[in-house]
C-alpha cells in the first residue's frame, strides 16, 4: 500500500513538471531525453520505487508527452512567439496602389409608430381577423 502512494506521487510530480516546463512543444528526441533526466531525478527523490515502478513512470509520461490529438504549434503549423507578435500590414482595398477604403456607414431608418411596422388590412399571426 505504501509502494501504491509513493508510485502515486511520483506519477504526478512527474505530470506537474511536464506542464510546467514545456516539454510537450520539444521535439520527441528532446522529450526522451528529458524524460530519462527526469526519471534519474525521480529515482533518486522516490528510493522505494522498483525499476517496474519507474520504467512504468517513464512510459505514462511519454504517452503523457504525445496526445492522441496532437496540439500547439506542430498541430496547427502556429509561427514563433516573435512572428506571431508583429503587427500584418493593412489590406490594401483601394483602385490605385497604396490606397484605402473605408467601409460605407449605412444608416437604419428611423420608426416613428408601430402602424409604419405593419400596413392596415394585412392579415398576421398577431392580427386579429374578422369572419
Amino acid at each position: 500500500m505504501a509502494n501504491d502512494n509513493t508510485a502515486g506521487r511520483a506519477r504526478d510530480e512527474l505530470f506537474s513538471h511536464i506542464n510546467r516546463c514545456g516539454v510537450l512543444q520539444a521535439e520527441e528526441e528532446d522529450q526522451r531525453h528529458w524524460m530519462d533526466e527526469t526519471i534519474d531525478y525521480l529515482a533518486e527523490r522516490y528510493p522505494d520505487l522498483s525499476d517496474g515502478d519507474l520504467q512504468d513512470l517513464y512510459s505514462v509520461g511519454m504517452r503523457f508527452c504525445q496526445p492522441a490529438i496532437p496540439h500547439g504549434r506542430k498541430r496547427y503549423g502556429f509561427a514563433a512567439k516573435e512572428q506571431a507578435l508583429t503587427p500584418e500590414p493593412a489590406v490594401d482595398l483601394g483602385e490605385a496602389p497604396g490606397e484605402l477604403v473605408e467601409a460605407p456607414v449605412v444608416e437604419a431608418p428611423v420608426v416613428e409608430t408601430p402602424s409604419e411596422l405593419i400596413p392596415e388590412g394585412v392579415p398576421g399571426e398577431n392580427t386579429v381577423q374578422e369572419s
